[in-house]
C-alpha cells in the first residue's frame, strides 16, 4: 500500500515539475516574443532615422533626425566652384530619400559626423571618387585603399573635375594668361603668376578649387591674388592682338 502511495506521490511530484517547465518555456517564449518585437521595433526606428531628408553638398547631408553627415576621405568642389553642382545632384541621386547605413569613423571641424556612407552594399563614397566628382583625403578608415583606387581611376583617365572642364591647361580667353593659384594646405595664400616667372609652366589651374585664369594683374589683385614670389621684378605684359 505504501508503495502505491509513493508511486501517486512521484507521480504528482513529475506532474507538477513538468506544469512548472511548461510554464517557464511558455514564458520564456512570451518574453522572447516581446523581446523581439521590441528589437525589431528598434530596428525599424533606426532605420526611418537613416534616412536622407537633404543634401547639402557633394559630401554632407542631413538625416530625418536632424544629424548632419559629411562623407568620408572626399572632398567636393565648393557649389559656386567647378563640378560643384554636379556633385551636388549626383549624391542626390543615390542617397536623397533613402536609408543609409553609416560607418562612423569622427566628427570634422564642425562637429559633423563623418564615415563611409552605403546604399545597401554600395560604398556611395567611392562612386563619387570614381565618377570624378570628389578629391580624396587620406583619413585612416578600412576603405581606405579601395577609395584611393577609384580616385586614381577618376585622375588617371581625366574624368569629371579633371577633365579640361575644370582643370583648365589653356586660358579661359586669348591672352588672359595669368594663373590664379591658391595654397591646398592652407586654402588661405593665392597667388598669381604669368609668363616670365619661375616653374609657370608647372602651375595649373584647377577650377573645382576655385582657381582662374586673369587677363592682368589687376585683374588678380581685385579678386585677391598676390604676385607669386617667383615673378619678383617682374611685370605682366598683356599679348597685344
Amino acid at each position: 500500500m505504501r508503495n502505491k502511495q509513493v508511486k501517486i506521490s512521484k507521480k504528482k511530484s513529475l506532474g507538477y515539475a513538468i506544469g512548472l517547465l511548461v510554464a517557464a518555456l511558455v514564458g520564456t517564449s512570451i518574453y522572447l516574443t516581446n523581446q523581439n518585437k521590441s528589437l525589431t521595433a528598434e530596428i525599424a526606428e533606426l532605420r526611418k532615422n537613416t534616412v536622407v531628408t537633404e543634401v547639402v553638398d557633394g559630401d554632407s547631408l542631413q538625416l530625418v533626425n536632424g544629424q548632419k553627415i559629411r562623407l568620408s576621405n572626399i572632398y567636393t568642389p565648393e557649389l559656386e566652384n567647378c563640378g560643384g553642382q554636379e556633385a551636388k545632384k549626383r549624391l542626390k541621386e543615390l542617397v536623397e530619400g533613402k536609408s543609409i547605413r553609416f560607418e562612423f569613423i569622427d566628427f570634422d571641424v564642425f562637429q559633423r559626423s563623418l564615415g563611409l556612407v552605403y546604399i545597401d552594399n554600395t560604398l556611395v563614397n567611392e562612386i563619387m571618387l570614381r565618377e570624378g566628382l570628389a578629391r580624396f583625403e587620406a583619413t585612416p578608415t578600412h576603405e581606405k585603399e579601395k577609395l584611393k583606387a577609384a580616385y586614381d581611376f577618376a585622375l588617371n583617365n581625366r574624368i569629371g573635375i579633371f577633365s579640361p572642364k575644370c582643370l583648365a591647361l589653356e586660358p579661359d580667353l586669348p591672352g588672359c594668361l595669368i594663373k590664379g593659384n591658391i595654397n591646398r594646405n592652407t586654402k588661405q595664400k593665392k597667388t598669381y603668376h604669368f609668363p616670365g616667372c619661375s616653374a609657370y609652366d608647372q602651375v595649373m589651374v584647377e577650377k573645382d578649387l576655385g582657381e582662374s585664369w586673369f587677363c592682368s594683374e589687376r585683374e588678380a589683385d581685385k579678386a585677391g591674388y598676390i604676385k607669386s614670389e617667383n615673378c619678383f621684378g617682374r611685370t605682366f605684359k598683356a599679348v597685344k592682338e
